[in-house]
């Protein structure tokens, strides 16, 4: 059997349904090489009308299903979903939403795949009133995912800032008799987070934690992110304290926001308690770990504790990035101690190449440090494989430090 790979786009293979399979002889005016049987299923077909997509041509694939239904045959599920997702996808969305009647009012069944790239679709164009009438549409049909569809729209409405809709979604999806799941759940928190006030945000947040759903990562930064715009640091702590620092499943997250809280108000006291609690909690101090606490000692020039941190990722193999050369570096140069520059750097690994890994929540707070935006910005200008630390330091030496004679000797 000839494959659709093979196939000219003018031919037209019609099934009549997902399993059965259909001869269909050509017209007596069509070319010869199309006088032999052609036999294609429902799945074969919908393959056609996704590579008719994907070319943006839904005009074609209408044309080949109105063609098909001419020629007496009714197309399947995996046809009407697959010509339903080409117009959708492809902005023409009065056709999108008759397809979406005539398989709601049939006895036909669409795949939970199906219904989610039809609504990732709409959202794509903010088509929101469409996202709705699925729901209904779904709903009404008492298909098995109606949950998942639920929890689909919830992201898909919270993502876009319509917290309104978000909201009615969440109570309607409550009265139907579905349970509010936890992705369902964190979405909820996650985008009030972003798109709401502090108040409403902790409204939700209460609203989970009734519910007993265990606020996920996601959510977490979410709701940090809420406070850390609102240099509410105190605030964050004792958000972070009721999720339970003592979560395994979280991994250092929840420590490193509490000591990014301290060290954004550079109470070094508390930033110490809390790293000593974190290490006697049984959790292993990470990069981010580390670079909260260097920066801290960086900007108040804290040169001994900075040198002890060093010693103690040296300690536990923990590799550092450029954000924790940057600290060693602003930190003498902003004390004009240059000259003592290579003290801190004979412990570290110069020559190994400039990375990032450190949590971009960190610069939300602490900001960047001089040399670690000049050398990001040399980073993403000139793309070498052979940069190295020690290339970058030079050259930001040479280039800050050049007018003021101070020389690095290392």
């Amino acid at each position: 059997m000839e494959t659709l790979a093979s196939l000219p786009h003018s031919f037209s293979p019609w099934p009549r349904s997902r399993r059965s399979r259909v001869s269909l002889w050509p017209r007596p005016s069509v070319p010869k090489w199309m006088q032999e049987e052609r036999q294609l299923d429902d799945v074969e077909f919908a393959t056609y009308l996704r590579v008719l997509s994907r070319e943006r041509r839904p005009d074609a694939a209408l044309q080949l299903v109105s063609d098909m239904k001419h020629e007496g045959l009714m197309p399947g599920c995996d046809t009407l979903s697959a010509l339903m997702l080409c117009c959708a996808q492809n902005n023409c969305f009065p056709q999108a939403q008759a397809l979406w009647d005539e398989i709601i009012n049939s006895s036909l069944v669409p795949s939970l795949e199906t219904v989610s790239e039809l609504i990732d679709a709409y959202a794509g164009m903010g088509q929101f009133e469409e996202i709705d009438r699925i729901l209904r549409g779904t709903a009404s049909r008492g298909f098995s995912f109606c949950s998942d569809i639920y929890t689909l729209a919830i992201s898909c409405f919270g993502k876009a800032g319509r917290l309104e809709m978000m909201e009615a979604t969440i109570k309607e999806m409550v009265l139907r008799g579905f349970k509010v799941d936890s992705a369902a759940g964190n979405a909820f928190v996650k985008y009030y987070s972003m798109f709401g006030s502090l108040a409403e945000m902790e409204t939700a947040y209460g609203r989970l934690k009734r519910s007993r759903i265990l606020i996920e990562g996601d959510a977490i930064r979410a709701v940090a992110s809420a406070y850390v715009r609102e240099r509410k640091f105190y605030r964050l702590g004792e958000f972070l304290r009721d999720v339970g620092l003592g979560r395994r499943n979280a991994g250092n997250l929840l420590w490193n926001l509490l000591l990014l809280s301290y060290a954004a108000n550079f109470k070094m006291k508390s930033l110490q308690r809390e790293f000593i609690r974190m290490v006697n909690a049984g959790f292993q101090p990470d990069l981010t770990t580390f670079n909260v606490r260097a920066l801290a000692f960086s900007k108040m020039s804290m040169f001994w504790d900075l040198h002890l941190s060093i010693e103690h990722m040296k300690h536990v193999n923990v590799t550092p990035d450029l954000v924790t050369f940057g600290c060693i570096v602003d930190a003498y140069l902003d004390r004009r101690l240059g000259r003592n520059l290579s003290f801190a750097l004979d412990k570290m690994d110069v020559e190994s190449f400039p990375l990032i890994s450190t949590d971009s929540m960190v610069f939300e707070v602490l900001g960047k440090g001089d040399f670690h935006s000049t050398s990001e910005d040399l980073l993403e200008s000139i793309r070498n494989r052979e940069w190295t630390y020690s290339k970058l330091i030079a050259i930001y030496l040479k280039k800050k430090y050049r007018s003021n004679q101070i020389f690095w000797n290392y």
